[in-house]
């Protein structure tokens, strides 16, 4: 496996790492509160899809996490009312950039993936995880739903594990997930596993075939999707984000008490 002499280029709150003659780049998310994805972080993650997009010679975009985690997921704080109506959208178009960019895309997962990270992961192509890792949709606990795995999981688990996932929001280990599908390959190295795998099954491929294959694979999807997560954002920011408990519950996590829910 060649790896290039260049140092990884820090872009804000990502380390990125060009490796195999810079058919693929390793995307840490590199955050100390374990990489949260906040607005600089979605902001950065836009960017380097949106340059991966016009990159012909990249193959494979592997996201993973610096430290013992993947993500603890998006901010609270800024899900709170006079920020929500701005970060929801900025997101979301993560994912249309993702989708746009049509490079395979992998995903190393070790720790903790919750809510909006897990969203991340489980759009990529192909998730790799550690098999003691932790995987979930916590959003209702908090008393909202996400967006993107309302729409989008149901394609990688099936409609009724997806559903579970969201209404409990339970968390899963990396054997659970693998034995649901939300995990393709289980590994103590996630992160090296997934750079194997690349190797041997994607980088002797055309960069230009895997392009046009990505898209052939995802044109339905991507479509349905992106009607789809417009309709669900819509219910998100008009419906939910003004009932008391998605606010009673937001604000309740930050304060670290038990959410008092008045069932509107």
């Amino acid at each position: 496996m060649s790896e290039t002499t260049d140092r990884p280029v820090h872009q804000g709150p990502l380390r990125v790492t060009r490796v195999e003659d810079d058919a693929v780049w390793r995307v840490c998310l590199a955050r100390p509160k374990p990489n949260l994805l906040d607005v600089e972080m979605i902001h950065a993650l836009r960017e380097v899809f949106e340059r991966a997009r016009d990159d012909h010679k990249l193959k494979v975009v592997l996201l993973e996490g610096e430290g013992g985690h993947f993500s603890f997921g998006a901010s609270v704080e800024e899900h709170l009312p006079g920020k929500f109506e701005s970060m929801i959208p900025e997101f979301h178009g993560l994912f249309d950039r993702m989708l746009e960019s049509s490079v395979v895309t992998l995903a190393a997962v070790r720790g903790l993936c919750l809510g909006g990270a897990l969203e991340l992961a489980s759009f990529c192509h192909r998730v790799f995880a550690a098999p003691e890792a932790r995987l979930g949709q916590p959003e209702i606990v908090l008393g909202v739903f996400p967006p993107v795995a309302s729409v989008a999981l149901a394609e990688r688990i099936g409609r009724s594990r997806a559903e579970d996932l969201c209404l409990t929001g339970r968390t899963l280990t990396g054997e659970e997930a693998q034995r649901i599908g939300l995990v393709d390959e289980l590994a103590h190295d996630p992160a090296a596993a997934a750079l194997a795998y690349a190797h041997e099954h994607l980088i002797p491929r055309s960069a230009s075939s895997l392009r046009l294959a990505v898209r052939a694979c995802r044109e339905a999807f991507a479509d349905r999707f992106r009607a789809d997560l417009q309709r669900v954002e819509r219910l998100y920011v008009e419906d939910l984000m003004k009932t008391h408990d998605a606010n009673e519950g937001l604000r309740a996590f930050l304060d670290k008490r038990e959410p008092a829910w008045s069932d509107s």
